[in-house]
């Protein structure tokens, strides 16, 4: 597969995933390749936890069920990321951004017009929208035959000096790469995102993965085989998904957009 075709098919796993194991060949090629990404003066920041263990990988997913609920119930998340909600595929076409609404869960699409005011808050909780989402969320991750856990040395990163930004840099190009190999391998990939949205839940994942004082401990990703029908087609890169390369590229200064490359 040419390289620009892996990257035009990149997309996030939502849905679960096949029983069948990462094998230990992909699983290093994986490493491998993020081990490849460059790095400010060859530092190599990033660190790898390779979790296949099912003890492990269901508490990480009971955490992450119980995190989604915490966060959907009591309100902050809808809070946090109402900017990126799209109600009608008319204001997605006019932002290319962000996440159309019915592409939501089942439960939260009968909310779609009021899930931001205090009603329509108190309705899904006394349905326990919550907890139904959360309970989705825990079986996906439980679902996943191999989780990874992507860290940072504290020498490297460093809050408050360029090595931070360095050293985040760095990490973000070694996942793109394992993101992208992904593809070519036949495999999905997504962030474990809603311990994160919580407080004391991330912490408790540090201690199951005995994460040492000099690492940080920045993502979880679930990997898996995806059962082919639920396999995406190829990126539509005219679609209303996308921002248009003049929404985002300047030419020169950023007084001046690129035009001639939307279409």
């Amino acid at each position: 597969m040419e390289l620009l075709d892996a990257i035009r098919l990149r997309r996030t796993t939502n849905g679960p995933f096949l029983p069948d194991p990462v094998s230990a060949e992909h699983q290093r090629l994986l490493v491998e390749v993020a081990g490849r990404a460059p790095s400010q003066l060859n530092s190599q920041p990033w660190r790898f936890v390779l979790i296949e263990d099912r003890s492990t990988i269901e508490r990480i997913a009971a955490i992450s069920g119980e995190s989604m609920t915490t966060a959907m119930s009591n309100g902050t998340f809808f809070e946090r990321y109402k900017r990126y909600f799209r109600f009608s595929a008319a204001e997605m076409a006019q932002h290319r951004s962000g996440m159309l609404f019915d592409r939501l869960p089942a439960p939260l699409r009968p909310f779609t017009g009021q899930v931001f005011t205090r009603r329509g808050q108190k309705l899904m909780n006394a349905l326990r929208v919550p907890q139904t989402l959360g309970e989705e969320n825990r079986k996906l991750v439980a679902g996943a035959p191999l989780l990874l856990a992507a860290l940072l040395d504290k020498a490297e990163h460093r809050p408050g000096e360029l090595s931070a930004f360095y050293s985040l840099f760095s990490l973000g190009a070694a996942v793109e790469n394992i993101w992208l190999t992904t593809v070519e391998l036949g495999l999905g990939i997504q962030f474990v995102s809603f311990p994160m949205e919580v407080p004391g839940a991330w912490e408790r994942i540090e201690a199951l993965l005995e994460v040492p004082e000099d690492l940080d401990l920045m993502a979880v990703y679930r990997i898996g085989h995806v059962p082919p029908e639920q396999r995406r087609p190829a990126i539509d890169w005219s679609s209303s998904e996308r921002r248009a390369p003049s929404q985002y590229v300047f030419r020169e200064t950023c007084a001046t957009p690129q035009t001639g490359w939307d279409d």
